[in-house]
């Protein structure tokens, strides 16, 4: 284990007073946009993007689908940069999210939605990116500078903003309030005490994360994390999916990482977590209330949208202990850089 402080680590620290900055900046872009999107009536939704902000995209599709009623699809790039397929985007409001902007796929996907008659959001941390180029509406990170290969207030900045994307659109008389506390539960979620699986994880090779509905956005995110920065092989299931084959994995110590917020699905997450203890998984449990055994707490009283950038906030600072602990540098995982290129 090294005594370097990362800059994974120093980013990670920076995220409430970026989340502050960022929902008091974006607030009078995003009341113009909710305007003109009530306006246009939709047909459906469409993302596009790629790593961690495809994951957030993930977590997005539930809460806008259950905010707005209307489908939200992943729109996968390659089938207009590799295939030549033209698709029938009239009447729909396309989501390109990405912390650089600069990915060429991103960008030639979303030149053609624009050609398609798609009206263009761009979630981006480059205000100069030839992503925000064909945007027709611009929602910035507010991220500052971001130099750790592995995101982190990149990745929260980019929940935030679909989160307030979603509450003003929506009128949502709960998550406005909530999203303004949310700096400050996200400060004082940096102290949360999530040791005890660390010595375990550290010495895997192999583990599942699982969430459900928008926390399956965080569970994709923390096993890419687990992968680029630590080199084990996570796994992120859905709660609804995990028992579908993957389960058979679970035994003799195996380790599972759940994320439980409180909402419909608090029930059935703990009983699956129950069920993996049951089948002698290791299993640890993202979760608002105290500190015990096999629970990784967050503070209550949270609205269930907010807990998950706060889960996934302290579940980088635990990762970031995890790579060290493996005498891994977490800024400069192998064969990675910070802005990945695709075409």
């Amino acid at each position: 284990m090294t005594n370097k402080i990362s800059l994974m680590a120093k980013e990670t620290v920076e995220t409430p007073a970026v989340i502050s900055r960022q929902l008091r900046a974006n607030r009078d872009v995003l009341e113009d946009l909710s305007r003109r999107i009530r306006e246009k009536k939709f047909r459906f939704i469409a993302t596009c993007a790629r790593g961690s902000s495809d994951h957030a995209c993930a977590f997005a599709k539930y809460v806008l689908e259950i905010g707005t009623g209307l489908p939200v699809v992943s729109f996968a790039p390659s089938v207009s940069t590799l295939y030549g397929g033209v698709l029938k985007l009239q009447d729909s409001l396309f989501i390109a999210v990405s912390q650089s902007g600069r990915s060429p796929d991103l960008v030639q996907a979303t030149q053609q939605a624009k050609d398609q008659g798609a009206f263009i959001l761009c979630i981006c941390n480059d205000a100069t990116s030839p992503l925000v180029a064909l945007a027709d509406c611009f929602l910035p990170l507010h991220a500052g500078p971001e130099n750790s290969v592995a995101a982190t207030k990149s990745y929260i900045a980019s929940l935030t903003a679909l989160l307030q994307l979603s509450a003003i659109w929506n009128f949502d008389s709960g998550l406005l309030p909530a999203l303004e506390k949310l700096p400050d539960q996200l400060d004082r979620g940096l102290s949360a005490d999530w040791s005890e699986p660390v010595e375990l994880l550290a010495a895997s090779s192999n583990l599942f994360t699982v969430g459900r509905g928008p926390g399956f956005g965080i569970a994709l995110e923390s096993a890419l994390k687990f992968k680029e920065t630590s080199y084990i092989h996570a796994e992120a299931f859905s709660a609804a999916e995990v028992k579908h084959g993957p389960m058979s994995l679970v035994a003799d110590g195996y380790p599972v990482l759940l994320f439980r917020q409180r909402d419909q699905s608090w029930d059935s997450v703990g009983e699956l977590a129950e069920n993996f203890r049951e089948k002698g998984g290791a299993v640890f449990t993202v979760q608002e209330g105290l500190l015990s055994k096999g629970i990784l707490p967050i503070e209550s009283n949270i609205h269930p949208f907010c807990q998950l950038p706060v889960m996934i906030q302290s579940f980088y600072i635990m990762a970031e202990k995890i790579t060290q602990m493996r005498g891994l540098d977490p800024d400069n995982p192998r064969h990675l850089k910070k802005v990945t290129e695709t075409v």
